[in-house]
């Protein structure tokens, strides 16, 4: 086999897990690489948190997980692979490790030893706060309640399945003096959200903070890594949340040069609009850019308005609690940065505080705490993306016109003032030494997590209209993306980003592909939708509230019949318990109320998972070769679009998942790897799957960095409905957009796509050809979706 390419054809990422190991994953490596993949894409490896399903909690950066098979497997997977013609990337975690002493070697180390360990300057750790100890916030109560259950054994103490070292010489103390001695304090696990004082992942206080821009932490923590690289074991790498870094652009610098320029993509959220910074050392995005316009091409822009309208009627929802999309996201922004980011935002206050007290720039000083405060909140609400990068860049991300909104917070115009002082701070008017520095880092990071966590994992669960467009780097007030804005954001791509991952479902998407597939079709029949909720929803009562109403009606819609109906039960159950308490609306993760809970449960058994389902299976049913045309529509677009393509795991072929855990299921191979179908043949989506892959695989310089992107314009009055585009003069792709509404208005009738010069061959039905301009019934008579390759001449 030839040695995989350095820039991906395609990749194909997988879940590993203690229940999918390094050998599952070899076991499959035939049936992958007959898909004509480049690479796999591994999810993180290194030594984590025992158990865990995801990985990204890791423990030791310096040791491959022994859970997975260790680095004897990875190694086996990896010449396995390449005896396929298959390479490695690997996801990898810089921005934190497990907050678990007792299987974090490092941590261990700094919290026995305290500042003076050499590893202290691993972790974000805020020293000057708390008195110098660093909170851990594992007890199930006040310590008054607790304090029986703390155990001195020898030089550990102890709290249920807890383990923290003791500081030498402490172990006889009387437990006040002995928690006193220590350079950590065991507290309620409630005191997280205000007092904590180490970095953490959002709002995640198991996950610690690393400082990955001290040069020795990331020797340190990239070792192993780029051992694995260096000797050919892996290829390329996906860089998990660079947001959260205190120097992303930095970070990503060092990384280059350290693994010699390999292909590194960065899982960068970009808001609309928003491009990917031009000095970063990457290949791209890991792509929720690409996902957020295929999925806009497959939903109707006036069908959206529409069922807005039905969805404000039926659920009734207050404007700022899913209403309205950015009232519903200033008002959770305010809510999260105040309660779940508290801690943070005190940490940002007073490190402003400090700055300008003790600066000799007079016209910072005499800024009361509480101003700055005001000021910074008002400020970060009101940013539209992640974070900003560099006080060059800050400008057009805290605006002049966010800063003049944020001083009618204050009574008193002069107390205002706090709002310019932190503007210009960020600008960098007011230098750029180490205190400017701090300042400008901790807003950012502390941004990029509000943003998740208001945006992502509240407003997402608020405003739900449409729950296919609630996905991670989504538009959800304004989701469709006509042909023009496609070919747009094609050609920038093809122009500035040509070896970028591009993603339709990954592990942290709300929804797989599949589902968002069927559920784009509510845009092309909103008042459909709303008459069969209407018939569907009398006599289910109680309703918990409308909100939950609708997003339950329309997750079972999304998920379609799923198998044993019990099964599908519980992944539906499970999946909008999640999302209620993410939404924060009647119910918590943290202040969980079991009487909404239950009568959650109740409503999703009896109503959408009951008898008045069935009138919602009926519509999906009739609707199926809708779904049908955007399912393949958005597989062959994505195959076939500039950037190099992932499939998540099981996606080749139809793939209905929700919200994790249920996303995170492993995968399913038979005994030889052979995808567990039992030979019975491939499915329309696979096929689709398959002949797009061979193609990229048999010629990548039509696909490449080298290739060409060129929108091609059907004609007629259904041309809207055709989405084509030619790559490099030699490849065809077309597809069928929102089919309801062009079946409903006549089909095809006279449209026609003309074709580049030459003769085009259909690459999945052979015998089929075309040249100049082909009648749209004609090419789209078999399947809504065609893939033409050119003949030679």
């Amino acid at each position: 086999m030839p040695p995989a390419p350095a820039v991906p054809t395609a990749t194909y990422r997988l879940q590993l897990q203690p229940d999918f190991p390094f050998s599952a994953a070899t076991t499959a490596v035939p049936h992958l690489a007959a898909l004509n993949i480049s690479h796999l894409h591994l999810s993180p490896v290194l030594e984590a948190v025992p158990g865990s399903r995801h990985g990204y909690d890791v423990v030791d950066p310096t040791r491959v997980r022994e859970e997975l098979g260790g680095e004897e497997g990875l190694r086996e997977l990896s010449r396995t692979a390449r005896d396929h013609g298959l390479g490695l990337i690997l996801d990898i975690v810089p921005n934190h490790m497990a907050m678990s002493p007792r299987h974090n070697p490092a941590l261990w180390e700094v919290l026995r030893d305290g500042p003076s360990s050499p590893r202290a300057r691993w972790f974000d750790i805020d020293w000057e706060a708390q008195g110098g100890q660093v909170l851990l916030p594992v007890l199930g109560g006040p310590l008054g309640e607790e304090a029986d259950r703390l155990k001195v054994d020898g030089d550990v103490l102890r709290y249920h399945d807890h383990a923290f070292p003791l500081r030498e010489g402490t172990a006889g103390l009387p437990l006040p003096r002995l928690l006193d001695a220590q350079w950590y304090r065991p507290v309620w696990w409630r005191l997280a959200r205000t007092e904590l004082n180490y970095r953490r992942f959002f709002s995640i206080s198991e996950l610690i903070g690393v400082r990955v821009e001290d040069p020795e932490v990331f020797a340190a923590t990239h070792a192993k890594i780029l051992e694995l690289l260096h000797e050919g074991v892996v290829d390329g790498l996906r860089v998990d949340h660079p947001d959260g870094l205190a120097d992303p652009g930095g970070y990503l610098r060092r990384l280059h040069e350290a693994t010699g320029g390999r292909w590194t993509v960065v899982e960068k959220i970009l808001a609309d609009g928003e491009g990917l910074p031009a000095s970063w050392p990457v290949a791209g995005t890991t792509g929720y850019d690409a996902l957020r316009h295929v999925d806009g091409l497959f939903m109707d822009p006036a069908g959206f308005g529409e069922l807005l309208d039905r969805y404000r009627a039926f659920a009734a929802p207050q404007t700022d609690r899913g209403g309205d999309w950015d009232a519903t996201v200033r008002r959770a922004a305010y809510k999260v940065l105040t309660h779940e980011l508290a801690a943070e935002s005190d940490r940002l206050t007073r490190v402003a505080a400090r700055l300008c007290a003790t600066s000799p720039e007079t016209a910072l000083r005499d800024r009361a705490p509480w101003a700055l405060r005001t000021a910074l909140t008002e400020l970060l609400v009101r940013l539209e993306v992640y974070r900003p990068y560099s006080p060059e860049d800050a400008a057009t991300v805290v605006t002049e016109e966010a800063a003049a909104e944020a001083r009618r917070a204050f009574a008193v115009p002069e107390e205002a003032g706090a709002v310019d002082v932190v503007r210009d701070l960020l600008l960098g008017r007011y230098g750029d030494g180490p205190a400017q520095a701090e300042f400008r880092t901790r807003f950012a990071q502390t941004a990029s997590a509000l943003r998740a966590k208001s945006v992502e994992d509240t407003a997402f669960y608020r405003y739900v209209p449409l729950l296919s467009a609630t996905e991670v780097g989504g538009e959800p007030g304004d989701p469709a993306v006509g042909p023009d804005r496609f070919h747009a954001y094609c050609a920038r791509v093809q122009r500035d980003w040509p070896a970028t991952g591009t993603v339709l479902s990954t592990h942290d998407a709300k929804r797989s592909a599949d589902v968002r597939a069927a559920l784009h079709v509510l845009t092309e029949c909103p008042g459909r939708w709303a008459d069969v909720l209407a018939e569907a929803s009398r006599g289910v009562e109680p309703v918990p509230d409308g909100q939950l109403a609708w997003a339950a009606w329309q997750t079972v819609f999304g998920l379609g019949p799923a198998g044993d109906e019990r099964a599908r039960e519980e992944r539906v159950r499970e999946a909008l318990l999640k999302h209620v308490r993410e939404a924060g609306l009647f119910t918590s993760w943290t202040e969980q109320e079991p009487p909404y809970e239950e009568a959650v449960a109740r409503f999703v058994a009896a109503g959408p998972c009951g008898v008045p389902g069935r009138k919602v299976a009926e519509l999906r049913e009739a609707l199926e070769p809708h779904i049908r045309a955007n399912v393949l529509g958005a597989a062959l677009v994505h195959l076939t679009m500039p950037g190099v393509p992932d499939l998540y795991q099981g996606t080749e072929r139809e793939y209905r998942a929700l919200v994790d855990p249920d996303n995170r299921t492993p995968p399913r191979f038979g005994e030889n790897g052979d995808g567990g179908d039992g030979g019975g043949g491939r499915s329309e989506k696979e096929a689709v799957t398959r002949a797009a892959l061979a193609l990229r695989a048999r010629r990548p310089e039509v696909f490449g960095t080298s290739a060409s992107y060129e929108p091609l314009a059907a004609v007629g009055p259904a041309a809207d409905h055709c989405l084509a585009f030619a790559r490099s003069g030699e490849v065809v792709t077309a597809v069928t957009r929102l089919s309801l509404r062009l079946a409903e208005s006549g089909g095809w009738r006279d449209t026609c796509l003309p074709l580049p010069r030459g003769r085009w061959a259909d690459v999945r039905e052979p015998g089929r050809e075309f040249e100049r301009e082909v009648r749209a019934a004609e090419l789209f008579a078999a399947s809504p979706v065609v893939l033409l390759e050119r003949l030679p001449e």
